[in-house]
């Protein structure tokens, strides 16, 4: 796994192309703790790649077919390695943003979906492809997928585990948009940029609360809102908001 730190953004390009970027325990763990390293003082943005003609294939199916484990292994096991990837992903405070070079399937399309933005070449071809190994979606398939394209779509893709390509992906909002191979980078760019624009602080809160409230009721929802938002009417960001407005200027978050 390949880690770029630099001007704010964390760049992570998962680098086993002779597997098609699919994730071993040692993988999960790098990006598990990569991710964990993201600092809001440092970063404004963390963008995740794919080297060479895939985003990533998901688990290392060479792997499951030679392991030897009981079921409590197993769930330790994913618990410490899939289970941390989703928990670091949702908790990160800084968005993160997948540009999807090439096939995301089975946990590839998942850390599609766990992205904050998505951003996938034409060409790029999905699928949640769990079924076909007998598995159920996990890296957080089985709660997040529904939320983002539906129940009954959701269902489709899990049971099936058919392909599709990116622009179906889109129509899903599974992703944000297709866009030609050549211009993915630059099109990642400037989200990347106008994120870097934002105040980051305000940001990190926007996305605790979303993601803190994917499962609460209502009331207790709004509740949990208002309190952050007490948090934003307190910030810097705020603060500097109000004068650029006031002052008719552009405002200058750190």
């Amino acid at each position: 796994m390949q880690i770029d730190d630099g001007d704010g953004v964390v760049r992570i390009t998962f680098d086993r192309p002779e597997v098609m970027n699919a994730f071993s325990t040692d993988t999960a763990e790098a990006f598990a703790d990569a991710i964990t390293d993201v600092s809001l003082d440092e970063h404004h943005a963390v963008v995740l790649t794919g080297e060479g003609a895939a985003f990533s294939a998901g688990g290392d199916i060479q792997a499951m077919a030679e392991r030897r484990e009981t079921p409590q292994d197993a769930f330790d096991r994913i618990t410490e390695t899939f289970g941390r990837v989703v928990e670091e992903m949702l908790e990160c405070p800084v968005p993160i943003v997948a540009q999807i070079n090439g096939d995301a399937v089975g946990a590839g399309l998942a850390i599609a979906a766990l992205s904050d933005f998505a951003y996938a070449a034409e060409d790029a071809t999905f699928s949640c492809a769990f079924v076909r190994v007998g598995l159920i979606p996990d890296t957080g398939g089985t709660f997040l997928l529904p939320k983002l394209v539906g129940l009954r779509t959701a269902k489709d893709l899990a049971f099936t585990g058919r392909f599709f390509d990116a622009e179906e992906a889109a129509n899903l909002d599974l992703i944000n948009e297709a866009v030609p191979a050549d211009d993915l980078e630059e099109r990642v760019g400037e989200t990347v940029d106008r994120l870097g624009r934002r105040p980051t602080e305000t940001i990190a809160l926007t996305k605790r609360a979303m993601h803190e409230n994917l499962g609460r009721h209502w009331g207790e929802a709004l509740d949990y809102e208002n309190l952050l938002q007490v948090q934003a009417y307190t910030s810097d960001a705020h603060e500097e908001g109000v004068a650029a407005f006031l002052e008719g200027r552009q405002p200058e978050f750190e």
